[in-house]
């Protein structure tokens, strides 16, 4: 089994494949508050079109945005195609078991979110893995022209 090299930079071609393949993301560590980087992600990725499933398992809290809100991967009621992870890189390896179980295609860390045993796990599976990166970045850098020519 060939792993990938998650000290290198992953190729543009790799990121935007993810994100054009996708369509269920279900985000673990999703919040209700608004202050919260977690939230705009959410909110960004969910207008952009994805089909977007906040994993919180707070009492009580039913819904962020409109979207229900399940308490983990497992109770998830249809297929998932990307996990995104808001979580402390030490909680990495256990929900990707759970994505593994569920059968998702993606596992992907969002920025500081890096744990190379996850990775492995979840390429062992055969799924992509991205980590420490954001795909709400991800998804805008090709319309990112810098300008170079403009006087400082």
């Amino acid at each position: 089994m060939k792993y990938m090299n998650h000290d290198e930079p992953y190729s543009h071609e790799y990121l935007q494949n993810i994100l054009a393949s996708v369509k269920t993301i279900a985000m673990v560590g999703a919040s209700p508050d608004k202050t919260k980087f977690s939230y705009g992600v959410l909110r960004v990725l969910h207008e952009t079109g994805y089909d977007m499933i906040p994993i919180n398992p707070r009492l009580g809290l039913g819904e962020i945005r409109g979207l229900k809100v399940y308490p983990n991967l497992a109770a998830i009621d249809r297929p998932v195609d990307m996990v995104e992870v808001f979580r402390k890189p030490a909680d990495l390896p256990g929900i990707a078991e759970e994505a593994i179980a569920i059968g998702a295609k993606v596992l992907w860390g969002q920025i500081g979110v890096r744990n190379d045993e996850a990775a492995r796990m979840a390429e062992d599976a055969g799924m992509q893995v991205v980590m420490d990166r954001c795909p709400k970045i991800e998804l805008f850098r090709p319309f990112w022209k810098p300008r170079l020519d403009l006087a400082i």
